[in-house]
């Protein structure tokens, strides 16, 4: 644990990260050969990262080896959701199966965090899918956090709030999924003016 060693797993881990762009088996099998031997978790999270942002066949075992491996670390766990969540290969349906994991919970703000906000706003091409499916989720999502967490909840509906700078098909199921949200009842003082505010600019 010092600053050279970190300067050369970093290197180290982007330039596997892009040998990764080329997605061919000896990519593959230089991520995997890094997660199998990796001795601490920053390699072994890049390699991990590298197969999940791949079509690497060994990706879904891998990520069922770490979550045996770490199930009983919650901030490991977060970033197992978080890690998935970000994926260039997620969808709506793939975050809506994680939300069905046994380890997932919208009751614990961090692990709703590293996968709804993960999905929402750190994965753009996912979540801004041109049939809207990303706006229906993140609108069921802000309903539902904001019966148990309405903190929580006012943070997510803010990955709305400037819709008109997107295209005009897109801001139409913007606007359709805040709508949605501002239709529901009980909303929180603290939802309601996020929400009320949006749909006014």
């Amino acid at each position: 644990p010092d600053a050279a060693s970190a300067g050369r797993r970093g290197l180290k881990n982007i330039a596997l990260s892009y040998l990764m762009e080329l997605d061919d088996k000896q990519s593959h099998a230089l991520a995997q050969k890094q997660y199998d031997s990796a001795d601490n978790m920053t390699d072994r999270i890049a390699a991990l990262a590298a197969l999940v942002n791949s079509n690497a066949p060994g990706k879904a075992k891998a990520l069922a080896r770490f979550y045996e491996d770490f199930s009983a670390e919650p901030l490991v766990i977060d970033k197992w959701f978080a890690l998935q969540a970000t994926a260039r290969t997620a969808d709506v349906a793939a975050i809506r199966k994680l939300a069905k994991h046994p380890a997932f919970t919208l009751k614990n703000p961090n692990r709703a965090r590293s996968l709804i906000f993960s999905f929402c706003n750190g994965n753009p091409s996912a979540f801004h899918a041109a049939d809207g499916s990303g706006y229906t989720f993140w609108a069921e999502q802000v309903i539902a956090l904001n019966a148990g967490n309405p903190q929580v909840a006012a943070r997510l509906a803010r990955s709305l709030d400037r819709w008109r700078k997107y295209a005009p098909a897109l801001q139409e199921k913007m606007r359709a999924a805040l709508q949605r949200v501002a239709a529901a009842s009980k909303l929180s003082r603290d939802v309601q003016e996020v929400i009320s505010k949006a749909l006014a600019n």
